[in-house]
Parts: structure tokens; C-alpha cells; sequence
């Protein structure tokens, strides 16, 4: 059983930008945050890490001091030599509830270490880190990884790349209603070849529109005409929009090796895959709209069989089987300016 792994920011945002930042965390999942619990308003419902006993965490100074009831205590310790390290298992195993672990030059050395000794007892480790990159280290190492990063960011976008690696971020899919499909002639279309195996129920978000993207199956299903190619996704023309793990938007026409793209499955869960070839070729093209609720996208995809969209029962449907009438799996909210690739919440924008 995989241990359950926290994300836990350190907000880097002032006074003012708060009462904005919490509610923006809270939308992206993030439970727990190192802040002072007199910051937080009271309708919040994150919990804090902090050095108060008003905390739900509370990072002690010294041994001995009381745990008040109800409440989780540890302590915060910088890692400099292996006798650091002995010193936090000695202590930890005098009660800890956690240990906040801060190591400078050496990283993942370290925390190897510190894993491997105290992974056995009670006492969650928690790293701090200050990049989306450090962030998967530290949830990586050993494969068992810490139980908590405190991340110190003031970024949304860098909040939402971390999810992306924790695994633990969604997006909401809805059904839309097929209304109009149409043969629009040669066009340049984007394959997708990712450095991951994809499974079924797995693909890219892609659309004309930043707000409205469809779930682009993968190449997992073959036919008697076709092998699987489990690792590709045919997602559509080179205008296409695709979503990158920190939340920007990419045009497909700027995928390519090295990039980083977002895999989603059926429920909307996403991870992250490194692209390792991205083919552009001309090829017979089909324009695709479909509405939910006021709101109306398109996609422009190659016309070919091995395109597939996912419906809601989790079935696949490929493009040229396609009719009006029928029901995919998409992404969609209300409009927002986009400036290169990074949404502006407040901005007006029309996208025909």
C-alpha cells in the first residue's frame, strides 16, 4: 500500500495577496500550509503548521515541552552531517509526531538517510523545497519518498506543477453534446510521442479553445490494420491548444523533445510525461464542435480511425465513427484571457 504524501505550502505572498492566495490553494486541494493560524480568516479550512500552539501542527523548540490535546508536535532540524541525522532519530523516537528536515548543498543523499531510518517508526518526514523540480525529488527518493514537502512559493501555476508530480490533481470532465462535424481539408497535425507508457482511458486535453479541451485518447487500442502504439497520441492540428503540468497552455506546434505534457484518464486524474518526439505531417482533417450547457468548442483532429475520443460510460469512439447526438469527455469552463499560455483570470476574451 503506497503511503498517503502531503503537499504543504509555504506561502511567499504579502499581507494583502493572501486573502487571494488561500482560496486558490484550497481550490487545488492543498490542505495544510506553513503559515501563522492568526493569518488565516475564518472561513478557511486549511490547517497550519507553525510554531503556536493555535496550530494543528506545531513545530516545537526544545524536548520536553507539552503536547496539548488534539494537536500534532515535531520538530524542525537542519541536516549538515550524518550525526544531524542520528541526532533526529534519537529525538524523533522520543515522541515526535513529525520532523521538518532542511538539508543545503546535499539533497538527496540526506534524505535517503533520514527515510531509511525513520520510515520504520511513527515520525513523518518533511522536506522543504523551493522549486515544482525539488518538490518530485523529494517525493520520489527511495521510491517511498517523504510524507510532506513544504513547498515556499507565492505561484499558483508552480502549486499546480507540484500536484501534477504528487499525482494527486484533477480536472473536472464533463459530457458534451456533439453538434457539428465537418471535413475541412489537409491541414498539419500533431502526433504526440511521449517517454511513458499510456494506458487505456489515458490522453491529452486538446482544443481550439483554451477553456474548452476534449480528452484525445491514446494509441493503446489497435486493429487489424493497425499495432498499438501505447506511448503516442495523434491529438490534432498545430493551432491546437494542450495544457502543460504547471497550468500554461501550449500550442501543439510548440511540443517537442523535452517538453512536458499532462496525461489525464477518464475520472479527470492527471500525471505528467515527458515528450520524446513530436511528429507534424499533413493530413486529411476533420473540424469537431460540441457544447456544454452556453458554452461551445472545436477541435480540429486528423481524419483517421485511430483517433479516439473517450465517452462518458469510459467506451471509446473514433472520430470517423463519430455522429451529432453523440456524448464525450471534456474539459470546459468560462473564458479567460490567456498571456503566453498563462490564464488571467480577470480579462475579457472571445474565441470563435
Amino acid at each position: 500500500m503506497s503511503k498517503t504524501r502531503e503537499l504543504i505550502i509555504s506561502p511567499k505572498v504579502s499581507q494583502a495577496q493572501l486573502a487571494k492566495f488561500l482560496p486558490q490553494l484550497e481550490e487545488e486541494g492543498i490542505k495544510t500550509v506553513y503559515l501563522d493560524p492568526k493569518k488565516l480568516n475564518s472561513k478557511t479550512k486549511l490547517d497550519t503548521i507553525y510554531p503556536s500552539s493555535a496550530a494543528n501542527y506545531i513545530i516545537i523548540e526544545k524536548e520536553g515541552s507539552a503536547k496539548p490535546k488534539g494537536k500534532k508536535i515535531g520538530r524542525k532540524f537542519e541536516v549538515l552531517s550524518n550525526k544531524d541525522i542520528e541526532d533526529i532519530l534519537t529525538v524523533a523516537k522520543k515522541g515526535l509526531d513529525f520532523v521538518i528536515v532542511e538539508v543545503k548543498d546535499w539533497k538527496i543523499i540526506p534524505l535517503e538517510n533520514i527515510i531509511a531510518k525513520l520510515h520504520k517508526i511513527n515520525t513523518k518526514i518533511f522536506a522543504i523545497a523551493n522549486t515544482p523540480e525539488e518538490v518530485r525529488k523529494m517525493f520520489s527518493i527511495l521510491e517511498v519518498g517523504v510524507d510532506g514537502v513544504i513547498f515556499n512559493t507565492g505561484s499558483i501555476n508552480e502549486v499546480r506543477e507540484a500536484m501534477v508530480y504528487l499525482g494527486t490533481r484533477r480536472f473536472d470532465l464533463k459530457s458534451a453534446k456533439i453538434i457539428e462535424i465537418k471535413e475541412v481539408g489537409d491541414g498539419e497535425r500533431v502526433c504526440v510521442d511521449t517517454a511513458s507508457m499510456l494506458h487505456k482511458g489515458e490522453g491529452m486535453l486538446i482544443g481550439s479553445r483554451s477553456n474548452f479541451l476534449f480528452l484525445v485518447h491514446n494509441e493503446s487500442v489497435g486493429s487489424s490494420f493497425t499495432s498499438p502504439r501505447p506511448f503516442r497520441v495523434n491529438a490534432g492540428a498545430v493551432h491546437c491548444y494542450t495544457l502543460s503540468p504547471d497550468g500554461t497552455t501550449n500550442y501543439l506546434s510548440e511540443v517537442e523533445t523535452g517538453s512536458e505534457v499532462l496525461i489525464i484518464n477518464s475520472k479527470g486524474k492527471a500525471r505528467r510525461a515527458t515528450v520524446g518526439r513530436s511528429k507534424i505531417e499533413r493530413r486529411p482533417m476533420l473540424m469537431i464542435k460540441a457544447s456544454v450547457g452556453v458554452e461551445i468548442g472545436g477541435i480540429i483532429a486528423q481524419d483517421a480511425e485511430t483517433i479516439r475520443f473517450v465517452k462518458p460510460n469510459g467506451e471509446l469512439v473514433s472520430v470517423t465513427h463519430l455522429k451529432k447526438g453523440d456524448s464525450v469527455m471534456v474539459h470546459a469552463k468560462s473564458a479567460t484571457g490567456r498571456h503566453f499560455g498563462m490564464e488571467v483570470s480577470d480579462e475579457y476574451i472571445l474565441e470563435k
